[in-house]
């Protein structure tokens, strides 16, 4: 895999940081997770292809105990606040003089320095905070988060994994290590270049709702059907209208022009009254396999179940018979291979990994002694 070979350490987290490990697994990084002694595990479930250490940091043995492993790994990834690892000891300056080489990670929701650097907070603040929470939601309701996506997992876990990415080719030309910021605030704003940059343009100078791509615009909306479900919308280009209108049965003479603004409430409750008289199966065999831009809003067992996604194997599931997507992008020669197993528990490859990143048989026995590892095999029910 393409990232075959990489050493990952990542301290455990919530969220965002657990899922940029999960990718760096997917594409083939070997990554262990540094769990709290005695905690859950990864209360996000994105563990997959992760080994697992259980190691007390808060002592001086544990914080002794990664540096040594850092030592030897590619990657640092630190999901905690400003401030954090320096208490322990464990900031960039110590981990880079053990090891030039290393990419120290660091992944928080307001960056390392500023005013709320030090703060708590989730997804909904560090949206907030980078202006695009203002431009999401329906006309003369409040900003309305799109889940925790966006932040934690685009701004967030993702844009790490580019950092990451770049860090890690740049250093095969200069044979350095460096220190990413990456945080959720930055890393949404970026995200949200395009609606930043089409400002001037007027595109987004109606009110939130009543723009052409949050939801104003009747061909880019969603509409319930006659069972209760949705089909959704995006017919922007003026041959994809037209397409809409005919499956729908509308004639465009009729009807106002596409973008005058002003009839796009009336527009809405056209269209949303032709959605109403048909089911959401009646409607994909008006529209599949056209050009009108119109698809079902599919649950996720649907979304299993639907023929494109099939053909294309686009979910996997392990050998607890649990299903998610497949990584993505793919790669024609050198494509992910997620692994199938379980998510590890708590302390499951302990004695493992400190033995691969050199530690004695003795120094892991004084470990354990000390109360500084935990050790945790899955025993057999015979």
């Amino acid at each position: 895999m393409a990232l075959r070979g990489v050493r990952v350490v990542e301290l455990a987290g919530l969220a965002p940081a657990p899922f940029c490990g999960m990718v760096l697994a997917d594409f083939g990084a070997e990554v262990v997770r540094v769990d709290r002694l005695g905690s859950a595990g990864d209360r996000s479930f994105l563990a997959r292809g992760k080994r697992s250490l259980a190691l007390d940091l808060k002592r001086s043995g544990g914080a002794a105990a990664l540096r040594r492993l850092c030592a030897r790994a590619d990657v640092l990834l630190e999901p905690f606040r400003c401030g954090v690892m320096e208490k322990l000891q464990l900031g960039p300056e110590t981990l880079l003089q053990d090891n030039p080489k290393l990419i120290y990670t660091r992944l928080s929701g307001f960056g390392q320095s500023g005013i709320f650097s030090k703060v708590a907070g989730h997804d909904i603040n560090y949206l907030a905070l980078s202006g695009i929470l203002s431009k999401i939601g329906r006309s003369g309701e409040n900003p309305c988060p799109p889940l925790n996506l966006l932040a934690d997992f685009g701004g967030g876990g993702l844009m790490c994994t580019l950092g990451i990415l770049l860090a890690l080719f740049e250093r095969t030309r200069s044979g350095q290590g460096q220190v990413i910021d990456a945080n959720m605030v930055e890393g949404t704003a970026y995200l949200s270049s395009f609606v930043w940059k089409t400002q001037p343009v007027g595109m987004w100078e109606q009110p939130r709702g009543q723009n052409l791509l949050d939801g104003g615009a009747p061909f880019y909306t969603t509409y319930k059907t006659a069972d209760g479900e949705f089909m959704a919308v995006g017919a922007i280009e003026p041959q994809f209208y037209e397409l809409l209108l005919k499956g729908l049965g509308l004639e465009s003479e009729e009807l106002p022009t596409q973008m005058s603004i002003a009839d796009w409430p009336e527009m809405k409750k056209k269209f949303a009254d032709v959605f109403a008289k048909k089911t959401k199966a009646e409607w994909c065999r008006i529209f599949d396999g056209t050009d009108a831009c119109v698809t079902p809003v599919l649950t996720f067992e649907e979304a299993l179940q639907h023929q494109h996604n099939r053909e294309r194997a686009s979910f996997i599931t392990n050998e607890e018979q649990h299903t998610s997507p497949r990584p993505a992008p793919q790669l024609s020669r050198t494509p992910a291979v997620p692994s199938a197993r379980r998510d590890p528990s708590v302390g499951e490859h302990t004695v493992e990994v400190l033995r691969e990143y050199g530690f004695s048989q003795e120094e892991i026995r004084q470990l354990h002694s000390d109360r500084i590892v935990e050790s945790y095999k899955l025993t057999a029910n015979l």
